[in-house]
């Protein structure tokens, strides 16, 4: 049963813990957003696309971002708790650190195995889905082949230019289209508007044009032969598209895929390296979550009298530099360089050395800070530079007066 003061420190924790979460989240999105409108406007594709993309982006916004939701959640509710004094009155009645604990524990066991459930199973299946999108407008399979402005070429016998679209490209002017078929013969068409229309063969589209000149010449015409045209239908053979790969890389696997893959005694050492590297990379990020909780107690709770932030910087840069870390442990790992468990869960032990000891002495020192001397440090870096301001703005009236 949660007792008044489990549930006051829920809400305290959950109020920033999403904040923190949605604003991460977007700020992921917003970055690759950029450079997607500029990739899909470079391939000529529909803007619909760009937000599939970011659909299918999601889930590994979502990876990174709940550590740091996390933990930025636990961070500022205890150090609300200790700038408010609260923190003291808790103590005072016999809450232990171990038993404020308990909340922490529960979000973060709960967000553990939900990020378990996204870098396990939907992230890689969205992976491959972006990946597939990506290779479509590339191909032209999202109508991403033709271009407005520029010289097209449909297959290997047909050139097309198109000057405008409008209507999402339902109404297109100023076309010209030339086409060569194998007995030699060349067809060439201007017209002031088009449409492109489906037809039963969906290898086959119909162009149909309106109010234009055809110009038809081979090798059996002493004279090309000209048709002025108020509709025309032209029909196009759309090229053929190679198919998208299967979900052949190691990112693109499951977690029973990858174990499946690892134990198989017939797997290439190199794909071995690759799926054992990215399999450790994923459970020591989902693991190293059990450690937020204490981390975040260590880092919100600054020096008495002291209202520094401090503590929610290092936070960030803890983190941040942790998943860099991995990031690399990983890479090494599948270069087979070195074992993924030693690249991989020997930073996992420091980092659980490091905040354990820091937690050990926020909760069992009286008077204990580990980041105290950082604290001390930057306190009297912040005053040095206030005093060059403040001599600063004292010699700038006297320059003036003189």
């Amino acid at each position: 049963m949660l007792t008044a003061t489990d549930r006051y420190l829920a809400r305290l924790i959950a109020v920033p813990m999403i904040g923190t979460l949605v604003i991460a989240a977007m700020l992921f999105m917003l970055d690759k957003m950029l450079s997607l409108f500029d990739f899909v406007a470079a391939q000529g594709g529909p803007v619909s696309v760009v937000w599939r993309m970011l659909a299918n982006m999601l889930p590994e916004y979502m990876s990174l971002a709940i550590p740091i939701g996390l933990m930025l959640g636990i961070l500022l509710a205890f150090r609300k708790l200790a700038t408010t004094s609260e923190l003291d009155v808790m103590r005072a009645v016999g809450l232990s650190y171990g038993r404020l604990l308990r909340v922490p524990y529960m979000y973060a066991i709960a967000l553990a195995l939900i990020n378990f459930g996204i870098v396990g199973f939907v992230q890689p299946l969205s992976r491959h889905a972006y990946e597939a999108l990506r290779f479509e407008l590339r191909s032209g399979a999202l109508g991403a082949s033709i271009k407005v402005g520029e010289f097209t070429t449909m297959g290997k016998r047909m050139t097309m230019r198109i000057e405008r679209s409008r209507d999402e490209g339902r109404n297109l002017q100023g076309i010209f289209v030339r086409a060569n078929s194998s007995n030699g013969q060349s067809v060439a068409v201007t017209a002031a508007q088009g449409t492109f229309l489906a037809t039963d063969d969906p290898d086959t589209i119909i162009f149909r044009l309106r109010d234009g000149v055809l110009v038809n010449d081979g090798p059996k015409y002493k004279t090309p032969r000209i048709l002025s045209f108020s509709s025309h239908d032209l029909p196009i053979d759309l090229p053929q598209i190679e198919n998208f790969r299967g979900r052949d890389v190691d990112r693109e696997k499951t977690i029973p895929e990858l174990v499946v893959i690892g134990r198989n005694a017939e797997t290439p050492q190199k794909l071995k390296d690759e799926v054992r590297a990215n399999f450790h990379y994923r459970m020591v990020e989902v693991v190293f979550m059990l450690l937020l909780p204490l981390a975040a107690l260590a880092f919100a709770i600054p020096p008495k009298r002291s209202t520094s932030a401090l503590g929610v910087f290092l936070s960030i840069i803890f983190i941040v530099t942790y998943h860099k870390i991995n990031q690399y442990g990983e890479s090494v790992g599948a270069l087979g360089k070195i074992d993924p468990i030693f690249a991989l869960w020997g930073p996992f032990l420091v980092a659980s050395a490091l905040v354990l000891w820091m937690y050990h002495v926020i909760a069992h020192r009286p008077g204990g800070q580990p980041i105290g001397a950082l604290e001390y440090a930057f306190g009297k870096l912040g005053k040095q530079v206030v005093r060059l301001l403040s001599l600063r703005r004292r010699r700038a009236p006297a320059e003036g007066a003189a």
